[in-house]
């Protein structure tokens, strides 16, 4: 039940009761009063507006006879779902916004190989309940008040603990801002930064971020990129002072920069006092050759890092809690600039997560998904292997996706038809290009939301309709 916002007028010709009752059946054929739903008491909306309850009686038994309201014993006035129907009937060609959109069947999919995706039946739901319901019974009435605005100091230790073991990142739990997704994040960061900047990107990259940045009034530099990940001479033949990288694994082509490569990096963000890398560690947790690589962070000893984390990949897009680590200098314009922004995380999911992290789920949870992750991983290069003669497999150390180029004079575009053709859905990687560049006919495989089976039969269908005899 809602209050009904009424404008009566009372030097109207029309009676209050009248004016009354044309309004909410007005209501109900224009489909703002739903079927079933319950209308203000007699009582209750004759003293919001002001009037006799007589008045409201005499509107309501308008509307009963009518058939748009039925009155429930003991619990009230509800809309009518035949209203609905008369509704139908009674419009005519002058009132086409009333009717309803029609709404076109949605593809269903044997398999869609969606590179964001992650696993989610092995979630530990009974954990995070147990947790929640914890928390809330145990009377944390300070939950319920305004917190820190960079994030409880509780969850900012806990995961300076866990990216200093995880990532070898080196930062202070001051230094680190909590929010609900990098896009807040980067938002805060402008902020902070004060002031338009150029800014370089890898092409192709995460367009997302790119649209953020030039939303913002960025002049945007691209830089392309090859397996080593972004090229630095050609960035230091742009006048940017900031860059977004992905290091560990970028996006979407896979690679995962070299040491050699970092150390470049971190001296061009030496050589000027305003410049700084941003660090995109998005996935970082999912490694399937080799050890685990460090986060460029970790070997910043200048204080040019800006590193971004979010726990989207490793328990779920849903959780929304990102963290970005400032070094000292930008700490200082943070709280000079932006400490009166208030931390957008709930911090009762603050609260669950810290819990969560902290009495070692997250770690166990973590490692089961990295043996599935990797199961998948195997089971997907397995199935690969008819393809390697037509076409050229990459992005497959790290990540929740493979990168598939033709080699057989095939376009994307065919790809992604053929594909679609046979009920498989697969992703270009045109669309992650920003401007012109190498585009070759290459499709992003995600393997992390699909089960065995699907797997199978979606890499099945593709061969049989991607390869050339």
């Amino acid at each position: 039940m809602r209050d009904i916002t009424i404008q009566l007028q009372i030097n109207s010709e029309k009676c209050l009761y009248e004016q009354i009752y044309e309004h909410i059946r007005q209501e109900i054929r224009e489909g703002k009063l739903f079927t079933g739903e319950r209308l203000p008491s007699t009582r209750s909306l004759a003293d919001y507006l002001q009037v006799a309850r007589s008045t409201v009686e005499y509107a309501y038994d308008q509307l009963l006879s009518e058939g748009y309201i039925e009155a429930r014993p003991y619990r009230g006035y509800f809309v009518c779902a035949e209203a609905d129907l008369a509704n139908m009937t009674d419009m005519n060609a002058s009132s086409p916004r009333f009717l309803p959109e029609k709404e076109e069947k949605p593809m269903t999919w044997v398999a869609d190989f969606s590179p964001h995706a992650i696993e989610m039946s092995e979630f530990p739901f009974g954990v995070w309940k147990r947790i929640t319901k914890n928390i809330l019974n145990d009377g944390n009435q300070e939950l319920f008040a305004q917190g820190e605005a960079q994030g409880d100091l509780t969850l900012r230790q806990t995961i300076c603990r866990y990216l200093h073991s995880s990532r070898g990142v080196n930062c202070r739990p001051e230094q680190i801002i909590i929010g609900a997704g990098n896009d807040y994040l980067i938002l805060l960061l402008e902020k902070i930064l004060n002031g338009m900047r150029t800014i370089a990107m890898e092409n192709p990259t995460y367009t997302r971020a790119y649209r953020i940045f030039q939303s913002m009034g960025y002049e945007m530099k691209q830089v392309s990129v090859d397996q080593g990940g972004l090229r630095v001479r050609e960035l230091e033949e742009t006048d940017a002072d900031l860059v977004y990288v992905m290091p560990s694994h970028q996006y979407p082509t896979g690679a995962v920069m070299p040491i050699s490569r970092r150390n470049e990096l971190l001296k061009w963000a030496s050589l000027g006092q305003n410049r700084f890398l941003i660090e995109d560690d998005y996935d970082s947790e999912f490694r399937y050759k080799g050890k685990p690589i460090p986060s460029l962070q970790s070997s910043d000893s200048a204080g040019k890092v800006i590193y971004l984390g979010t726990f989207s990949k490793a328990i779920a897009p849903a959780i929304r809690v990102s963290y970005m680590v400032l070094p000292d200098s930008l700490l200082e314009k943070y709280w000079a600039n932006c400490s009166f922004y208030s931390c957008t995380v709930s911090r009762i999911d603050q609260r669950i997560l810290d819990e969560f992290i902290r009495d070692g789920y997250f770690e166990r949870y973590l490692n089961k998904m990295r043996k599935i992750y990797r199961g998948k991983h195997a089971l997907v290069l397995e199935l690969l292997k008819p393809f390697e003669k037509q076409f050229m497999i990459s992005g497959d150390n790290a990540g929740l996706h493979l990168v598939l180029t033709a080699k057989n004079g095939c376009s994307e575009k065919e790809l992604l038809e053929k594909a679609a053709a046979v009920g498989v859905r697969v992703y270009g990687m045109s669309d992650s290009f920003v401007e012109q560049g190498n585009k070759k006919p290459s499709v992003l495989l995600g393997f992390g939301g699909l089960q065995p089976n699907e797997l199978t039969e979606g890499i099945k269908r593709l061969r049989g309709v991607w390869l050339k005899d």
